[in-house]
């Protein structure tokens, strides 16, 4: 693709701004943008206008349908495809599309998961046009970004709960604007930019394999001799295979809209990453999914196939998914940005102060948004952050923290030159802080980076507790600032002393240091800070008293409406354990035992055949007998532990409650499944290669 076309490619199958602008009448472009740019309520009277010039456009574009676009509580997206056509007299049809089917879609609303707000004979449920979230056209199709309730008016989707939060703190942080004197600001949203972690693995080697059909993950497998100790894979030089892949991606992600920035190859072998630039928030997280969605596409057209499960392989890294999160006004202003003179900047300070607290006091909130059963096998190792959340700012704002907790003088940190000793090789400035890769929440400059979401999920969620307990914190500032104001003290004096107040009571969460060191869990114990080691543990945040308050006071979920999340969490914890269980029963009965049992019984007759040849000399057989030994005495052991997981499975699948299964599962598949695991990696390692029945390690990561 010539270079001089992607300016004229990117957006091209977007109702973008500039789309917009060039077909809309002035006065409906103009009611439209304020409704997106202010998040006001869109006038009714325009959406045929708009309905209109959307559909001719998206026909100019090869669109034969239309589709209300939108997020359910099952991790992906859904989609239901209306054609344009309406019958006229004689047989005919034209092309339509009304301003009622813009705004509002009808769907089933309890085959989805609602957490039991929808009884299976209560089917209606409906859709409704975001207008902040761009339509495109993609596959022939019209797709519009809705939000999805049920008939009752509960929240049946992600982007519900997320614009909510998004009109949660943009409200609190414009009190706080106000107080500083900001009077033209009207809006404050929240950016986010996900970078996105992957695998790929020949198609061939993944049809091959039942459990990364089935659960995207291997269940088996023995470590390659070679693994990502050499540290030559990150960033290292770019398979042309791969290469393809991603010039392909690049291309459609560019035509949606999608900055597509950076890529390249990750830590682990067969292990990449693409990061795009920054959205806003609601659109960040459609641009993601279509991006998981796009990968998966695209991979198979190269002979690939995508691998977004947390950890696909063990022993190397996972896959996560870095939520650079940030707040800006509608006047290009980042609220977290210091600036060059951080400890000067006092509105900076404040909202960092907030930020800092609202980390500190929804810690376990934050872990709960993560939970997931991919991600419990990630957090805690090999670059992924552990469970227990944390917040590293880097040793300048540190310093600065530390400076107004003690009210002793700050020296500003210098930024130093870097030299290389190397004449030709110019010198560059040094930041003045490091970053630390084992931090949860990390401050990256002017944005915070969230590291702990898994590469499979949906980012909605983190987001949502996220905005929504910064605008708890904002709101409770601003109300001791309006108050001081309102007796007549000083505004600097007060603020100055929130910020102080606000620091030293929640400096805890901040940490620096090495976050996987066994010093840092005693550390964090000590300062009291949560370690909710696995999902089922934090499913149970969700209904707390005060996560329910939370949430209530700014009307982004109610305890209804949370309830039922903390069921489908439960729910798909569960349900993912037990397609494992039953995959690598599956796997054990009727490939890998009857394999190992094949390969004895090879040996056997090959030490007969020795026997015979050497006159019954069993001295050069030891070989196949302690070959036949121990591979019979490590398939008898698959063999019990496979009836033991079968067992457990049972018993959990009937253990009660939604809470009750999910429990179960954790205790007692869990661990069946790893005692399973453990003969099956061995003997993987002493049966000849023709003999085993699936593609190893060596080969999934190595072949591309």
């Amino acid at each position: 693709m010539s270079t001089k076309k992607i300016p004229e490619l990117f957006g091209s199958m977007v109702f973008n701004d500039d789309v917009m602008r060039s077909r809309l009448p002035k006065e409906v472009y103009k009611a439209l943008t304020k409704t997106i740019e202010k998040g006001r309520t869109i006038d009714p009277a325009i959406a045929d206008v708009v309905a209109n010039a959307m559909k001719d456009w998206a026909i100019e574009k090869g669109a034969t349908h239309y589709t209300h676009w939108f997020q359910p509580l099952t991790g992906v997206t859904a989609e239901k495809h209306d054609a344009f056509i309406s019958p006229i007299a004689g047989d005919r049809v034209v092309m339509e599309f009304s301003g009622k089917e813009l705004i509002k879609g009808e769907t089933d609303g309890s085959s989805f998961p609602s957490g039991g707000l929808r009884a299976t004979f209560e089917a209606r449920g409906y859709t409704a046009w975001d207008p902040a979230s761009y339509a495109f056209v993609k596959d022939g199709t019209l797709y519009i970004p809705t939000a999805f309730c049920s008939y009752t008016g509960e929240a049946l989707d992600t982007k519900t709960p997320l614009l909510r939060s998004m009109d949660a703190i943009s409200e609190q942080a414009l009190r706080i604007l106000r107080l500083f004197g900001d009077t033209t600001t009207t809006r404050v949203t929240t950016t986010v930019g996900a970078e996105q972690e992957y695998f790929l693995v020949n198609k061939e080697y993944f049809e091959k394999r039942k459990d990364l059909i089935y659960c995207g993950r291997t269940l088996f497998g023995a470590p390659a001799p070679k693994g990502q100790e050499m540290e030559d894979h990150y960033f290292g030089p770019i398979k042309p295979k791969v290469a393809a892949f991603m010039d392909e991606l690049d291309e459609e992600l560019w035509k949606l809209g999608i900055n597509a920035k950076t890529e390249h190859n990750e830590a682990a072998p067969a292990q990449h990453e693409l990061a795009p630039i920054y959205a806003t928030t609601n659109m960040a997280v459609d641009q993601n999914l279509l991006t998981m969605e796009y990968m998966r596409l695209i991979a198979e057209r190269h002979d690939l196939v995508c691998l977004l499960h947390e950890k696909p392989y063990a022993g190397v890294n996972g896959s996560g998914k870095h939520n650079n999160w940030s707040l800006s006004t509608d006047g290009g202003k980042n609220l977290v940005d210091p600036g060059k003179t951080p400890r000067e900047n006092t509105r900076f300070l404040l909202f960092l102060s907030a930020i800092i607290r609202a980390v500190d006091e929804y810690q376990d909130l934050l872990r709960m948004s993560v939970a997931y059963p991919g991600n419990d096998h990630r957090l805690g190792g090999f670059e992924a952050p552990p469970a227990i959340i944390s917040m590293f700012l880097g040793e300048e704002i540190e310093d600065i923290v530390d400076s107004i907790i003690d009210e002793r003088t700050y020296t500003d940190h210098k930024a130093a030159t870097m030299n290389l000793g190397i004449p030709s090789v110019p010198t560059f400035r040094k930041d003045t802080t490091d970053r630390n890769r084992t931090s949860p929440f990390a401050f990256t400059g002017n944005k915070f980076e969230f590291r702990s979401l898994g590469s499979s999920q949906n980012i909605a969620m983190p987001n949502v507790v996220l905005n929504t307990a910064v605008a708890k914190v904002l709101s409770d500032m601003a109300d001791q600032l309006e108050g001081a104001v309102g007796r007549g003290e000083a505004f600097a004096p007060a603020v100055a002393a929130i910020i102080k107040d606000t620091l030293t009571a929640h400096k805890r969460i901040i940490y620096n240091g090495n976050g996987y060191s066994q010093e840092w869990m005693a550390e964090a114990a000590r300062r009291g800070l949560s370690n909710l080691r696995t999902t089922v543990e934090s499913c149970e945040v969700l209904t707390s008293e005060k996560s329910v308050e939370l949430f209530a006071r700014f009307g982004v979920l109610s305890s209804v409406e949370l309830r039922a999340r903390q069921e489908i969490m439960l729910e798909n914890y569960a349900k993912v354990l037990n397609i494992e269980a039953q995959t690598m029963i599956l796997m054990a009965t009727r490939q890998i035992i009857p394999a190992v049992e094949a390969y004895i019984i090879h040996l056997g007759q090959a030490a007969k055949a020795k026997m015979e040849i050497l006159d019954g000399d069993r001295s050069y057989i030891r070989m196949e007998k302690d070959l036949v030994s121990r591979l019979s005495e490590l398939n008898a052991a698959a063999y019990d532990a496979v009836n033991t997981l079968r067992q457990a499975d049972r018993e959990a699948s009937s253990a009660g409650n939604a809470l009750a299964v999910a429990v179960a599962f954790r205790d007692k598949v869990v661990p069946a499944m790893a005692a399973l695991r453990a003969p099956v990696d061995e003997m993987e390692t002493l049966v000849a290669s023709e003999y085993w029945p699936l593609p190893t390690y060596g080969e999934i990561m190595h072949k591309q």
